[in-house]
Formats: C-alpha cells, sequence, structure tokens
C-alpha cells in the first residue's frame, strides 16, 4: 500500500533538553509544552513493496545514500507489523533543514504516520505518538492537535504527547525570521551527550515542572505577557545550558542575536512580541494576531532576516491523498 501523511513541525515554549535511560527510546528529562505549526510541514509517501530490495530514501529531491536513521524506524515498524518488506520514502519538507526549524519532528511524525498506515498497522494517537517518538524525540508533539504537552515518563508506554488545547483555542501566532539556512554543524541528539556538563543543568530540572505548570495556567487564561515572559525565560536558559557546556554549543549568529535584542525594543516601543529559538540560529517571535502585520513590516526592515513565515496554531499529523510519486 502506497499512504502519504502530512505533519507539522512545532514550536516548543517550555524546552526539553536531555535523555534518560536507554538512549534508543529517547525518553526526555523533563515534560515540554509546544504549539504545531501551520506553515512548516513536512509530507511523506511510503511504500512497501517485495519487489524492493532494500529501503530508499528521497529527501528534497536528493537520494540519502546512508538512510540508516530511517531504515531503523522503518524496522521499528516492520516489527509491530510483522513484515519484513523494504520500503521507498520520499519526503518534501516546505522550510530549511537543520537551522532550528524542528524539521526532524515534521518529518519523523510524517514518516510514522504513513510507514506505519503502509505496513497495515492501524495506531492509537498515544500509539503514533510514542512510535514518532523513537525516530525523534520532539516528533512525538507533532502528532496531537493544536496546543500539546509531551509527557516525560519513565517507561516507553509513559512518555508520549497529548493535546491540551485544539489549533482555534486561541489567536496567537508564531513568526518565523529565517536569517541563514546553512544547516547547524552540532546536531540537536549529539548536542544532548553534553547536557548534564553545564553547571547549570540539574537546576534547570529542579525547575521545569512548576515553569511548565504556570505556562499552562497562563494558556489556560489566555494571559499573554505572562506565557510570553515564560516562553521567553526558558529560551534564554536553554542557551545558557548550552553555552555552559562542555564544548560549548553556540547556535546564534549575528542576526539571531540583532532580533532578540529587537524584540525587547519593540516591546519597550508597545508591541507585545516575545522571542524563543530551538537549537539553530532562526528565530520564533510570539505575538497576538492582531499584532502580526505589525511584527512584519519590522522585521522587513531588518536585514539580516532573509524570509518570513507566520504560523497560526495548527492540527497535527494527519493523512493526505496527493502522494509524491
Amino acid at each position: 500500500m502506497k499512504v502519504t501523511a502530512q505533519s507539522p513541525s512545532n514550536i516548543a515554549f517550555t524546552k526539553y533538553w536531555g535523555k534518560k535511560g536507554d538512549p534508543a527510546l529517547k525518553l526526555p528529562e523533563n515534560a515540554s509544552i509546544s504549539m504545531n505549526l501551520s506553515g512548516l510541514t513536512t509530507v511523506t509517501t511510503v511504500e512497501f513493496d517485495p519487489k524492493f530490495k532494500k529501503d530508499s530514501v528521497v529527501i528534497n529531491g536528493e537520494t540519502e545514500e546512508s538512510p540508516e536513521r530511517v531504515s531503523a524506524h522503518l524496522d521499528n515498524i516492520r516489527k509491530m507489523a510483522g513484515i519484513k518488506t523494504f520500503a521507498r520514502v520520499v519526503s518534501k519538507n516546505n522550510f530549511p533543514m537543520g537551522t532550528g526549524l524542528s524539521s526532524s519532528a515534521s518529518g519523523f511524525s510524517a514518516l510514522s504516520l504513513a510507514a506505519s498506515k503502509a505496513a497495515g498497522l492501524d495506531l492509537t494517537e498515544k500509539e503514533l505518538s510514542i512510535l514518532s517518538r523513537q525516530g525523534s524525540g520532539s516528533a512525538c508533539r507533532s502528532i496531537p492537535n493544536g496546543f500539546v504537552e509531551w509527557l516525560d515518563g519513565d517507561t516507553s508506554e509513559s512518555s508520549y504527547a497529548v493535546s491540551l488545547h485544539k489549533a482555534d483555542y486561541w489567536n496567537i501566532r508564531d513568526v518565523v525570521a529565517i536569517v541563514s539556512s546553512e544547516p547547524k554543524k552540532t546536531s540537536s541528539t549529539k548536542g544532548q551527550e553534553s547536557a548534564t556538563s553545564s553547571p547549570f543543568y540539574a537546576k534547570r530540572l529542579e525547575g521545569m515542572k512548576s515553569k511548565n505548570d504556570g505556562l499552562k495556567k497562563a494558556l489556560k487564561a489566555k494571559d499573554f505577557k505572562t506565557f510570553g515572559e515564560i516562553v521567553e525565560s526558558d529560551a534564554l536558559e536553554l542557551h545558557a545550558i548550552m553555552l555552559t557546556s562542555r564544548p560549548a554549543l553556540i547556535y546564534w549568529t549575528a542576526g539571531t542575536l540583532k532580533i532578540m535584542k529587537l524584540a525587547g525594543q519593540w516591546r519597550t516601543e508597545g508591541l507585545p512580541v516575545y522571542f524563543t529559538i530551538n537549537t539553530g540560529q532562526d528565530i520564533h517571535l510570539i505575538v497576538q494576531e492582531k499584532d502580526v502585520k505589525k511584527l512584519e513590516s519590522k522585521l522587513k526592515t531588518v536585514e539580516d532576516v532573509k524570509t518570513i513565515i507566520v504560523n497560526k496554531p495548527a492540527r497535527g499529523a494527519q493523512l493526505i491523498t496527493k502522494h509524491l510519486f
């Protein structure tokens, strides 16, 4: 069977950093809260066929010569389905990969849905989230709809994502400012290996539960100021861990830092905007729907900004009928 899925990237309002237990399970050291993004998506078509002699993977038109990570994930699905058939996978993103925009989240959640269906499985949302997590941790958050929490269970069965609110719950927007499309030199997976070397890491973990509780309270009340302050603070805290790890991780560019500083300046000028950054150089700016045009006009005057992508809260991974091959 040939099946195609579309899945969104997501922006973590509170970040996870560091894994516990078996590395293959990708269990997070802390829970995290995120929002699915309407404008950053991956479409993936998967077909299993006995005529295939090996797995083949094409991403954005380029054949992957060493698709071990995708094949390993397909092995999990083959084991669940009781098959040994190889697959053809064709995937396409509408945004740059490897720049901190969570392309692995959209990629592995789309792959998980398309491949599991193509293998004859009919997984629940929870099962699909668990499966996606094993491909890429943050991919589990792209399965449920809208505003999402990834539960930090101690076992594979207890660590998965759930929807806190539907996509139409709150009219906030995530405005991505792309300052560079150059892939980062250190992957998130590799970077997390040195997380515990930061002297501030344990302290951050101590405060994550109360921070997540505070964010959920602000989200429920639609308290944008409190919400934005927590989001921005957590991003800075995360990067403080990276900066003080050994070896240090410095993902920012001059353009990243410029927009971070401008966000604070724009707030003082009456535009409520808060930034957050994943493990990369491109920056997310959180605003209310009514302020999107004003923010866009300001970003267009910043020379470092190459592309602007406006995202609404979005539904999670879904099947679509238009195949890529």
